[in-house]
This record gives C-alpha cells, sequence and structure tokens, in this order.
C-alpha cells in the first residue's frame, strides 16, 4: 500500500502517484480499484496538510464526481491525471481527461426532479465549488474546482 509519506511511489499499472505540497498528482487509468485509492489519498493528503476531516470529505466527493463525469462520457480505464493540492485559502481539485469535444453540461432541471437522468453532479459541485470551471487543452480538457476554506477549516 502506498502512504502519503512516499515522495514518489513505485509505479503500478495505470497507476502513477507523485506527492506535493498539501496534496498529490497522480497519472490513472479509471477503474473501481484505483477510484477507492483516489478517495482515501485524498482524506490522507488533506489532513496530512492540516485540512479538516469534513473539508477532506467534500474533497473526495468533488474528485469522486469529476473522475466519475470523466469515466461516464469516455468509458471505463481512460487515462485520466487528477491533482488534489491545499493551500491557505482552498483545496484545489483538478481533473484531466482525453475528451475535449464534450463539455460539461447541466441538465436545467432542479436537484429534486424525478425526471432529471443526469446532471445533479454537477449541481453538486456548484455548492461545493462554486466557480469550478473547464480549461480545453491540447489534449482533452481540464475540470478545476476549488473549494474555499473558511478560518476553522484549516490547521495551518
Amino acid at each position: 500500500m502506498v502512504t502519503m509519506a512516499d515522495e514518489r511511489a513505485p509505479a503500478i499499472p495505470g497507476f502513477y502517484l507523485t506527492r506535493r505540497p498539501g496534496g498529490y498528482l497522480v497519472h490513472m487509468h479509471s477503474c473501481a480499484e484505483y477510484l477507492r485509492r483516489i478517495r482515501h489519498m485524498t482524506g490522507m493528503a488533506l489532513c496530512e496538510a492540516g485540512v479538516t476531516r469534513e473539508v477532506a470529505e467534500r474533497a473526495e466527493l468533488v474528485a469522486s464526481e469529476l473522475i466519475g463525469n470523466a469515466v461516464a462520457r469516455c468509458g471505463p480505464f481512460v487515462p485520466l491525471v487528477v491533482e488534489v493540492v491545499a493551500d491557505h485559502d482552498a483545496v484545489s481539485v483538478k481533473v484531466h481527461d482525453p475528451d475535449g469535444e464534450h463539455l460539461p453540461r447541466r441538465s436545467g432541471l432542479p436537484m429534486d426532479n424525478s425526471r432529471a437522468t443526469g446532471g445533479r453532479g454537477l449541481l453538486l459541485l456548484d455548492v461545493l465549488a462554486p466557480g469550478w470551471r473547464t480549461v480545453l487543452t491540447p489534449v482533452g480538457k481540464q475540470i478545476c474546482a476549488r473549494l474555499p476554506l473558511s478560518k476553522g477549516d484549516a490547521c495551518a
């Protein structure tokens, strides 16, 4: 098992982790095992960086949603780059996928509408990471979300 204390963990097929100050960067292929690992690493890295457990759990949810959206759009085992880093005023969660053609789109229906077949996750992002954005890159797109920290959210 890789711990966050490792600066650069040994690569395993489809998963390459690099520790960053306040977080990590990982190149991965999406699968259930690696998504569980990302959730665990997000909580661990952010708590080590001095962020409260509550904020770490929100970041885990945001990362899961962004990865899930990439998998829904691109399919399983899509190559992704996931970065989670805490600084003095926010936690940044970025997920890069190879599909720059299809951008996130809200359904336009409220969260509690029974006819909605999707799009609720983007409303969740609006609540947890207001101002999230999509950046087109030469190899796809990156969704950038920032979870602002209030005075009591960080121990640093």
